[in-house]
């Protein structure tokens, strides 16, 4: 009965007028950016971070959530039209749908991404609504240790699932737990990294760093390709199902659905690694795999499904245990913080209305994706002709306002050019930025745990290894290091990422 009257309280809360409308607003934008290659839901989350400091908390993360979610719907249109995914977990997509597209079938495989999608995100939704609590409440028997041996865990296996060299990711994560150290130390307020300017003393502003790595860094990143798009598919028609289409989707949904509700609690690029193991899975179980690479509709159904199921479930370690599994979890993690809420367990009890709220949000944000998708894909192509010289100079001057805004300080918009520099840099020497994302975020949790366990220990170190669900937590981040280094597994990640790419 707990779970119903949770959800009446969320239902209650999101359908707000208010509410409704940036879930609205939130997922129109998000399926924009997954249609506009290029631009991508980490760089337009970090880029409305400063505008969100002003709304309510529940509203501020609705309208961020409908973004992400809404970017899976909207990656998927560009993959299947252009051949080019709006968003990363949409590439799968591409490999069939575009060759769907190429015969006459664009209209069907749109409408298999949107109904495997919405299908995939209600059931996601439902599996986050069903473990929230259980581990919430599991969660409240962690003390110092258990938490950060927790983050220990969240770290190392954000190296396994990520893309590129192991050693570069485990640099970037330390680059940045430093870059977190950087303010005056909470204890004795000696200032650290500061460098004797005084505008360092309350730290680096999350949002400046995160809409200079992920916003300008990736803009600066397409100004320099071949940013031209051609659109082979000006009208869509015949979007609904023929009775053999339904049969055929209807298992690689299922799979789909039920893979993405369990890699999407994974670190690293959950949605991701989703799309391409159901891509594998329905091609082993088919039939007809000869047809896979040339148009088979399940090729569509199940990387489609599987990445937004996955979208969903990325939600239950944050909203548990205030983990962030991915840079954009690690982006909602600071839009938690800006609004003065300290994530983790407590979270859903101290501040159900937002937690419930957020999650009811999620059904009526999938309801209106499929009212935005379908009857709306000739205006997602005509965005597909918006040349990025219009778009990025304004998206740039926008993130620049909002950021200053929050905090009124000129060095926010200086640290965004640093940042946008670093991070472009950073991309050309091969080493994805979302690791140091994640090692800045849960740099200060990892020091704050640390001190708390050593206090309440004596000064024992070894606390973190006689308590058995540390000890646990230490032996699994161990085992993730362990399998990431190993030959054979670092061998498969490079054959997926280069797929992806």
């Amino acid at each position: 009965m707990d779970i119903l009257q949770n959800l009446g309280l969320g239902f209650e809360t999101a359908f707000t007028p208010i509410n409704l409308l940036f879930a609205f607003i939130g997922v129109a934008l998000g399926t924009a950016v997954g249609v506009l290659p290029g631009i991508g839901p980490t760089a337009t989350i970090a880029m409305l971070l400063p505008i969100t400091f002003g709304f309510e908390p529940v509203t501020s993360l609705i309208m961020l959530a409908g973004i992400y979610y809404g970017a899976q719907y909207g990656g998927s249109t560009t993959a299947i039209l252009i051949n080019l995914p709006g968003e990363s977990s949409a590439a799968v997509t591409a490999l069939d749908g575009h060759q769907m597209a190429k015969q006459g079938r664009a209209g069907p495989a749109l409408a298999t991404a949107a109904l495997g999608s919405f299908f995939a995100g209600t059931v996601g939704t439902l599996a986050l609504a069903l473990f929230a609590v259980p581990i919430s409440q599991a969660a409240l028997l962690f003390g110092a240790p258990e938490y950060f041996s927790l983050v220990v865990l969240g770290l190392i296996a954000s190296i396994a699932l990520a893309r590129g060299s192991v050693l570069k990711a485990l640099a970037m994560i330390v680059l940045g737990l430093l870059l977190g150290t950087v303010g005056q130390d909470l204890g004795s307020g000696t200032p650290r990294f500061t460098f004797g300017f005084r505008e360092l003393y309350q730290g680096l502003d999350f949002v400046a760093l995160a809409v200079g790595l992920f916003g300008v860094a990736e803009i600066l990143r397409n100004l320099e390709g071949d940013i031209t798009r051609s659109v082979m598919v000006q009208k869509v028609k015949n979007l609904w199902l023929t009775k053999d289409d339904f049969r055929r989707i209807r298992g690689p949904v299922l799979r789909g659905t039920g893979l993405g509700t369990v890699l999407g609690v994974l670190p690293g690029a959950g949605h991701v690694l989703a799309s391409f193991v159901s891509y594998s899975v329905e091609k082993r179980v088919s039939k007809r795999p000869q047809e896979f690479g040339t148009g088979a509709i399940e090729g569509v159904a199940g990387p489609e499904s599987a990445n937004n199921a996955a979208a969903q479930t990325q939600f239950v370690p944050l909203l548990t245990l205030g983990l962030p599994v991915s840079p954009i979890m690690a982006l909602l993690l600071g839009a938690f913080i800006i609004q003065g809420i300290v994530p983790g367990p407590n979270v859903i009890n101290d501040e159900p209305e937002l937690v419930w709220g957020l999650i009811a949000s999620m059904w009526i944000g999938n309801f209106f994706l499929v009212l935005l998708n379908l009857p709306l894909i000739g205006l997602w192509v005509k965005m597909l002709t918006i040349p990025y010289r219009f778009l990025f100079p304004a998206i740039i001057a926008f993130a620049s306002i909002g950021t200053f805004s929050i905090n009124r300080n000129p060095y926010d918009v200086y640290a965004i050019a640093f940042f946008g520099i670093l991070g472009y840099i950073l991309i050309k020497l091969g080493n994805e930025p979302a690791p140091l994302l994640l090692g800045f975020v849960l740099g200060p949790l990892l020091e704050t745990y640390l001190r708390r366990a050593l206090i309440i220990s004596d000064g024992d170190p070894t606390v973190f290894v006689t308590r058995p669900i540390s000890l646990v937590l230490l032996l699994l981040a161990a085992g993730a290091f362990a399998i990431a280094v190993l030959p054979t597994v670092r061998r498969k990640r490079d054959v997926v990422f280069e797929e992806e790419d």
